[in-house]
């Protein structure tokens, strides 16, 4: 968190939410969502970009400094090394995440009035439903800022175990290419499901099509935008609404891809457990 480049897309990121707020998107009548959308994605970009550096750092630099040495002289266990510096960089990213959504929800309530062109008067019925539209919005930014730093979590888990071996210049593609490939994994549905042989996909194609999906992270498990900012969700005026999201719903897709991001930072940690488990801590010059 004391690394300049972390103040540096943290205040970026505020900036960049601040001028979206006063901005027009012209959606008719859709502004806020967009806005919402968008800020999400800045949000999600910038935290990545300061987690993706701070993983590439965090084990590598260390053994060619040969501090990693001198960590290990105490009594520690290297699993322990890779775990704290893992835990300590998820939870910076879990900080930044909240600094940039509390930003985000300010400026949602705000903008919320001009964009339903609801005028500031005391009517009872104007005032309800500001207060409806207001409740909603914020309350469906809540989970896709849990997602976002869940994601966020499963590749800097990668970026770790990656950083038991290579350097940043190594690591930081590789996590790209990652964090692209995983986003893509939900269009390799059609090669591994149950009807791709009768369609005329070989067994050879499904089974590549299987095998990426189990060792790339299934990113668009933590995308949450449909249901909750493109979607009403049921609560004050809504309540009622047959076809606004359930809280219900919400809380259950949010425990499963938890427990989805768990499994995966599990299986890529003792990835890099058995890498850094060989790895000698003397540097270049071994």
């Amino acid at each position: 968190m004391v690394q300049p480049i972390y103040s540096l897309l943290i205040g970026l990121g505020v900036a960049v939410i601040t001028i979206f707020a006063f901005l027009p998107f012209f959606t008719l009548g859709e502004d806020t969502v967009m806005f919402m959308s968008v800020s999400l994605d800045v949000i999600l970009l910038l935290v990545l970009i300061a987690t993706l550096f701070a993983t590439s750092k965090s084990i590598f630099d260390e053994i060619e400094d040969r501090t990693m040495l001198t960590l290990m002289s105490k009594p520690l266990h290297k699993w322990e090394v890779l775990v704290g510096k893992y835990l300590g960089i998820i939870l910076a990213a879990l900080v930044a995440v909240v600094l940039l959504g509390a930003v985000l929800c300010m400026a949602t309530y705000s903008r919320i009035p001009g964009d339903y062109l609801i005028r500031p008067s005391l009517d009872d019925r104007e005032l309800a439903q500001l207060f409806s539209l207001r409740q909603s919005a914020i309350v469906g930014l809540i989970p896709n800022l849990i997602m976002i730093w869940l994601a966020i979590s499963v590749l800097a888990a990668v970026g770790v175990a990656l950083s038991t071996r290579f350097s940043l210049v190594v690591n930081l593609p590789v996590v790209i290419f990652v964090y692209v490939a995983g986003n893509l994994t939900r269009f390799l549905y059609p090669l591994t499901g149950e009807g791709a042989v009768l369609q005329g996909r070989s067994v050879v194609v499904k089974g590549l099509a299987t095998v990426i999906r189990l060792f790339l992270p299934y990113l668009e498990a933590f995308d949450l935008k449909a249901p909750t900012i493109h979607n009403s969700i049921a609560i004050g005026q809504y309540a009622k609404d047959p076809g606004a999201m359930q809280l219900s719903v919400i809380g259950e897709y949010l425990g499963v891809s938890a427990l989805y991001a768990a499994a995966f930072v599990t299986f890529a940690l003792s990835v890099g457990m058995l890498m850094f488990q060989t790895r000698e801590l003397g540097g270049a010059e071994g």
